[in-house]
Formats: C-alpha cells, structure tokens, sequence
C-alpha cells in the first residue's frame, strides 16, 4: 500500500473521531518497530495534508524508552528523524528490571503491566515536552484481537477506544491506525527505507496475543471477508444487538 493511501486513512480517522486539532503538539510513542515507526513517518506526512485540506497545523514528537533490553541500537532511528526533520527524544529507564521483579509465575514478563508502564511513561514525557497528545500505532489488527482477547478471558465484547481522555495524566490518547491493518503495514515498510529495530523483549512472539493471530490468521483463510467485517463491526452502532435481562424493580420484589 502507498504511503499516500495510509496518510488518506489516517485522515479517515482523525475525520471520524476528531484526533488532531490545530496548534496540537503530538507525541507518537516509538518502540523502533515497524508499526511505530511508520505512524511516526505517516503522521509526518500527514501534516501537509491537513494543512493543505483542513487548514490543521500541527506538530509530532517522537518519544522512544529505552527499556534496557539488550542489543537494541537507535541510532539509525535517530538519523532517519534527523533526515525528516522530526523532533525527537531517547529516554533511559529502568523498566526491564522493573518487570523481571514483578513476573508471572512460570517466570515471564507481564505484557499487561509492560503495556501500562510504557504508556505512563510516554505521556509523563510527552507532558514534559509540552505535548498536548500522545499517539501510539495500535491498528485495525490490535483492535480486532483486543476485541477477542476480552471475549475469550473476560467475558465482555470490548476493545479500545481510537480517542480517550485519560483522566489521571489529562492527557487526549489517539490511535491514527485504526482503519489500518498490519498487512498494509508491511506492504508499505517494504517500498520505503524506514529504519526498523528488531525486539529483543524475550516475550516477542510468544503471549495469548500472538496465539489470537494464528486463530485469526485461519479464520480470515477460510472466509476472506470476516476481516473488513470484523472491523466494521466495531464501529457499526446501527447493527448492534445483544441481549438485555430484565430486572425486577423494587417494588415488586417487596410484594
């Protein structure tokens, strides 16, 4: 996919959900894999556009945490932004040893915890630089597996949201990806030299979310369509029909 059709599908959904005003300082979490690293790109890009066709003017600042894995060289990251003229930050922290000291049972990291450790601190610094949003690369993909994480372990059709206000940082959270899949991704990766950092997280590739991709992987084999239709149906308010139980109200309970 060109990078001209994803910039149109961030557009789609800044349109959708009102991500990005103008005078809006965003910094885009940047792990140094390929979805992080092509928001960064597209956002970049994107503000030509909505500059352009929306009278938007607005900044990114690329934030990345250095966890403390091991093996893992930025400096080609650094360059690339250096290259594209975009503002950004390395920033230390002692999170993998933060992890190893709160693992599961069977002596892995917590991905939940991981997850909520790095967004905290992404907008800790984001708050630091004066940002007024904060952006991470979650794409249609993440959202429909989400979505299937919390049906199977918790009972519940939800995923997440592709705008939040978190009310604890009074920070505006968005999610420009989310009518993008990871296919598109790796399509565009593959035309354009970004500079990519392989993860040396030793729960890559082997977490509940990766078994959800292989389920996914077989059912979108078998019927084709259920992708597009997966993801419509997260935003297709009109087709929403689940079941109400009726509750007794108090007074005939007292009868």
């Amino acid at each position: 996919m060109s990078i001209k059709k994803l910039v149109g599908l961030i557009r789609k959904a800044d349109k959708a959900y009102k991500m990005i005003d103008d005078g809006d300082r965003i910094a885009v979490g940047v792990s140094g894999g390929k979805d992080s690293m092509l928001l960064l790109y597209c956002l970049n890009k994107y503000k030509n556009v909505a500059k352009r066709f929306d009278n938007k003017d607005f900044n990114i600042v690329g934030i990345h945490l250095d966890m403390g894995f091991s093996n893992m060289d930025f400096s080609k990251v650094q360059d690339f932004c250096q290259k594209e003229n975009i503002e950004y930050y390395d920033i230390k922290t002692r999170m993998y040893d933060i992890l190893k000291l709160n693992n599961n049972e069977d002596n892995t990291l917590k991905c939940s915890l991981c997850s909520t450790l790095k967004k905290g601190a992404v907008i800790k610094e984001a708050k630091r630089l004066n940002c007024t949003k904060t952006a991470f690369a979650h794409h249609a993909d993440d959202a429909i597996e989400t979505l299937m994480l919390n049906m199977i372990y918790g009972g519940k059709i939800a995923t997440f949201a592709p705008k939040m206000f978190l009310e604890d940082s009074q920070m505006m959270f968005i999610r420009p990806f989310i009518y993008v899949f990871e296919n598109q991704i790796n399509q565009s990766i593959n035309e354009i030299n970004i500079p990519i950092v392989k993860s040396t997280c030793p729960n890559d590739g082997y977490t509940k979310r990766q078994d959800i991709k292989e389920l996914l992987h077989n059912i979108y084999h078998q019927y084709p369509s259920a992708k597009n239709n997966f993801l419509l149906a997260l935003h297709n308010e009109s087709q929403l029909s689940l079941w109400h139980e009726i509750k007794e109200n108090n007074q005939n309970l007292t009868n």
